[in-house]
């Protein structure tokens, strides 16, 4: 058995009830395993170090609110995923922003912002391994074998996923659906 010591039930309780050093063990414990996940699904060590320092933070904020002890791992995952996923559009936007140093016109602007919404829509669209698989791999760059180890699937499995989710969003894409 898995030793969770940082999530046992009982220590998770007397968190949620508020006392200072059950709360602080659970913070300090979770912080390994959520920085090794960031890592994973970050575009840079500074983001994930980022994204496993605010995932942190919503912890110790939000602990009362969680119903469920059991689930505290799955959410604190739940929240770096959000975390990375958020500061790798804000990279998108901005390299947008900084773009090549000439001036588009607004016409220009607008069409870029609908194909990325048309973009961005699309892959919302995919299954969800799918377009885990694909954000990791193609907007974030990871290599496969890390990809395949983050998301618990064989390296043929996460290529099977990957080819998928890429033809599903290039006929998206062509389709206009």
């Amino acid at each position: 058995m898995v030793d969770r010591g940082w999530a046992s039930e009982q220590l998770v309780k007397a968190a949620q009830d508020g006392d200072p050093e059950s709360l602080a063990a659970v913070v300090h414990g979770a912080h390994p395993h959520v920085r090794r996940f960031a890592e994973h699904l970050c575009a840079s060590p500074q983001d994930a170090e980022d994204a496993a320092q605010e995932a942190l933070i919503v912890l110790y904020r939000k602990i009362g609110s969680l119903r469920a002890t059991a689930a505290l791992a799955s959410w604190m995952f739940r929240i770096v995923r959000h975390e990375c996923l958020r500061r790798a559009r804000r990279l998108f936007d901005h390299d947008d922003e900084v773009g090549t140093g000439s001036a588009a016109s607004a016409e220009d602007e607008v069409l870029k912002r609908l194909e990325a919404e048309r973009v961005a829509e699309a892959i919302r669209a995919l299954p969800d391994v799918q377009r885990r698989v694909l954000i990791m791999r193609d907007v974030l760059g990871r290599p496969g074998s890390t990809v395949a180890d983050a998301l618990g699937l064989s390296t043929p499995a996460m290529k099977s996923h990957l080819h998928r989710a890429r033809t599903a969003l290039r006929l998206s894409l062509r389709t206009g659906v």
